[in-house]
C-alpha cells in the first residue's frame, strides 16, 4: 500500500482545521473589538475635548466682557490664568485664544508663545470667528513626529451670540492609539495562547479519532493478504465505535466467505484437474486467463506459456474465425492437431461467460479428445466396407457360376461338376467369413464367457504340431520343435488356445514354399511363456508390420483369397491372447520369414500330464 505523506494525513488536517478555526475566529474577534474600542475611545475623546472648549469659551467671554478695574490683571493674563486652572489644563493639548481681530491673545504652548500679539492665519480659525462650529474636530498627522492630534476651534460668543473672539485647540491623540497598541499585543498574545492550547488539544482529539481508523486501516491491508484472525480494537460506543465493531462484523463475515470462496475453488481446482475434458477460460478479448492439465496434455502446452496468449490462435482458428464469431458459435467443431507419429482430433465446444448485464466476459472452451472415436469410426467404415467385399467376391463368383448352370452349363458332364464344385468352396469360403466374424462379435462383446481350466502347455503345442504334420505330407514341409517336455501349468479355454494356435500355425503353412520348414518353440520367462512360430516364407515388408493384426488386412491380398484366407485369423489370434491376460507379436524380414510369438501368464498350481 502507497505510503500517505505527513502533510496529507487526517491527523494533520483535522489539526489544521482546528486552529484556522481559532485563528479565524479571534482575527474576527479581535478586528471587531479593537474596531469597537478604538472608535467609542475616540468619540469619549472627542466629547471630552468638545465639552471642555465650550467651557473654556464661556468663561473667556466671561472674561472678556466683564468691567476691568483700575487694579485688575489685563486680559490675557486673566485668561492665561484661566488655561492654568486645573479646571481647564489637558494633557499633550495646545490652547490658543483669539480675539475678533484674530489676533492671538494667549497661548499654552511654548512652542506657541512666539504667536501671541499675532494674527492668525488658520482657517479654522477665521471659520469660527465667523460663528461657524465643526460638529467633529479634524484628525491631523504632526509633520515633526508623527503624531495625530484633533484639531478644533470653538467661537466665543457674547449673551447677545456675537462672536468676540475664538479658542483653537490642538489635542494629541497618541495616548490613544498606545491604549489600542497595548491592547493589540495582549490579544495576540491571548490569540498565540489560544492557538498552541488549540493545537494541543487537536492533536488530542484528532488521535482519538484517527488511532481507531489507523487500526482499521492495518486490518484492511492484513485482510488484502489473507488474514481475517485480527481484529480492531474498540476505542468506545460512539460513531467511530460502532464503525470498528461493524468492521469486525465485516472481519467476521469475510472470513466465513473467504473460506467458502477457497472451498469451492479448492473443489473446482480439483474438477479441472481430474476432468477427462480439457478446459480453457479466456477473458472478454479472447485472451487465455485459465488452461487445466487435461487441456495442458491434449495442446502439449503448458499453463504458464499459454496465459495472456489469443484462444484463436491457439487452437488455429484465426485463419478464419474472429473472436465475435466464438460467441455466436453453437456447433462443435473437430479440430486435427497431427503430430509426426500420432493423429490427434479434438472436439471444440464453446460457451459464452456472461456477466449480469448480459456482456460477454469472455469465453470458456471444452475440448474432447475424438481421436479414438474417429479412429473406431473410420475402423467401423473399412470394416464394413471390407466385409461387404469379402461377401461380394463369393457371391459374385457364385452367381456367375449358377447362371452358367442355369444356361445349360448344367448338361454338360465335364464342366457342370467343375462348376458344382466352385460354387461349394465359395460357399465354404462365405462360412468361415460368417463364423469368424461371429466368433469376434462374440470376443468384444462384455459376456463373452471362457472355460478356464489348468493346461499343460507342451501337450497343447504338440498336438496342434501333430496335427498339421498329418495335413501337409504331401507339402513336405518340415516341422522343427523346440519344446521341454516338464510340466508347465496355464490357465485358459482349451479349445481358444488350440484354435490360437491353429491360425498361427496355418498362416504359416500358407506361406511356407514347397520343402521348408516350421519351427515351433516354447521358452520360459520369468512369469510367463513364449510360444513362437517361424516359418520361411517371404516375410513381411517392414512398414506393414504394424497392421498384421488389424482385421480383414492383408499383406498380399491376391494370394491371400487363392489360399482362402479371410484376413481375420490373425485378429481372431490377438484377440484370443489378450482374453486369456497375454499379448501377440510379430517380427519378419522380408525374403527370409516371419515368427509370430505369443505370451501366456503361468498357473499357480502344476499340473501333470495325462
Amino acid at each position: 500500500m502507497k505510503k500517505i505523506r505527513f502533510y496529507k494525513s487526517i491527523h494533520v488536517k483535522i489539526v489544521t482545521i482546528y486552529v484556522l478555526l481559532i485563528m479565524i475566529a479571534m482575527q474576527v474577534i479581535g478586528v471587531y473589538f479593537t474596531g469597537q474600542l478604538e472608535g467609542q475611545l475616540s468619540d469619549n475623546f472627542t466629547g471630552t475635548l468638545n465639552e471642555r472648549a465650550s467651557l473654556l469659551a464661556y468663561n473667556v467671554e466671561q472674561e472678556m466682557t466683564r468691567e476691568t478695574e483700575e487694579d485688575s490683571l489685563s486680559l490675557e493674563a486673566r485668561i492665561s490664568n484661566i488655561l492654568r486652572s486645573d479646571a481647564f489644563s489637558m494633557e499633550n493639548a495646545d490652547v490658543q485664544v483669539i480675539d475678533i481681530n484674530s489676533v492671538v491673545l494667549t497661548a499654552t504652548s511654548p512652542s506657541q508663545s512666539n504667536r501671541v500679539g499675532q494674527r492668525a492665519t488658520d482657517p479654522r480659525i477665521k471659520q469660527a470667528l465667523l460663528g461657524i462650529r465643526d460638529p467633529e474636530p479634524d484628525i491631523m498627522r504632526n509633520t515633526q513626529n508623527g503624531n495625530r492630534t484633533s484639531v478644533m476651534a470653538v467661537p466665543i460668543e457674547s449673551e447677545n451670540q456675537q462672536v468676540i473672539g475664538a479658542v483653537y485647540i490642538e489635542a494629541s491623540m497618541e495616548d490613544i492609539y498606545d491604549q489600542m497598541q497595548e491592547i493589540n499585543q495582549i490579544l495576540f498574545a491571548g490569540t498565540a495562547i489560544a492557538l498552541g492550547l488549540t493545537a494541543a488539544l487537536g492533536i488530542f482529539l484528532s488521535r482519538t479519532i484517527t488511532r481507531p481508523i489507523v487500526d482499521m486501516k492495518r486490518q484492511a491491508v492484513v485482510m488484502g493478504k489473507g488474514d481475517f484472525s485480527r481484529y480492531v480494537k474498540v476505542y468506545g460506543d460512539d460513531e467511530i465505535g460502532q464503525l470498528a465493531r461493524t468492521f469486525n462484523d465485516l472481519t467476521d463475515k469475510l472470513q466465513d466467505a473467504n473460506a467458502t470462496t477457497e472451498g469451492e475453488r479448492r473443489k473446482l481446482a480439483s474438477v479441472l484437474t481430474h476432468m477427462t475434458d480439457g478446459v480453457i477460460a479466456t477473458d472478454r478479448e479472447g485472451n487465455v486467463i485459465l488452461m487445466n492439465r487435461r487441456a495442458e496434455e491434449m495442446l502439449d502446452k503448458k499453463q504458464e506459456s499459454i496465459v495472456g496468449s489469443s484462444l484463436l490462435k491457439l487452437l488455429n482458428l484465426d485463419k478464419f474465425m474472429k473472436l465475435e464469431d466464438m460467441y455466436t458459435f453453437k456447433d462443435p467443431l473437430l479440430l486435427d492437431f497431427d503430430v509426426v507419429d500420432q493423429e490427434i482430433v479434438i472436439e471444440a465446444n464453446f460457451s459464452v461467460i456472461e456477466k449480469e448485464n448480459g456482456q460477454e466476459n469472455g469465453v470458456i472452451a471444452v475440448l474432447h479428445d475424438v481421436t479414438e472415436q474417429e479412429r473406431v469410426e473410420e475402423e467401423r467404415r473399412e470394416f464394413v466396407a471390407n466385409v461387404s467385399h469379402e461377401l461380394r467376391t463369393p457371391l459374385t463368383s457364385m452367381k456367375s457360376y449358377l447362371e452358367a448352370l442355369q444356361d445349360g452349363a448344367l448338361q454338360d458332364p465335364d464342366i457342370a461338376p467343375q462348376f458344382l464344385e466352385v460354387t461349394a468352396n465359395e460357399t465354404d469360403r462365405m462360412i468361415r467369413l460368417v463364423n469368424d466374424l461371429l466368433q469376434l462379435s462374440k470376443m468384444d462383446s462384455k459376456d463373452y464367457n471362457m472355460n478356464v481350466a489348468t493346461i499343460h502347455a507342451p501337450q497343447l503345442i504338440n498336438q496342434v504340431v501333430d496335427r498339421f504334420e498329418m495335413s501337409t505330407k504331401n507339402q513336405a514341409i518340415d516341422f522343427k520343435r523346440k519344446i521341454v517336455d516338464e510340466p508347465i501349468a496355464i490357465k485358459g479355454d482349451r479349445d481358444k488356445l488350440m484354435q490360437l494356435m491353429d491360425n498361427i500355425v496355418s498362416n504359416a503353412v500358407k506361406y511356407s514354399p514347397e520343402g521348408g520348414s516350421i519351427t515351433v518353440s516354447l521358452k520360459q520367462e520369468k512369469d510367463r511363456i513364449v510360444v513362437s512360430v517361424k516359418d520361411e516364407g517371404v516375410g513381411i515388408p517392414k512398414e506393414n508390420i504394424p497392421n498384421v493384426f488389424d482385421r480383414f488386412y492383408r499383406v498380399d491380398k491376391a494370394r491371400s483369397r487363392n489360399l482362402g484366407g479371410t484376413g481375420l485369423g490373425l485378429a481372431i489370434a490377438k484377440e484370443i491372447a489378450l482374453a486369456h491376460g497375454g499379448n501377440i507379436w510379430v517380427s519378419s524380414e522380408w525374403g527370409k520369414g516371419t515368427t509370430f510369438s505369443f505370451s501366456l501368464p503361468y498357473a499357480e498350481e502344476v499340473v501333470i500330464p495325462e
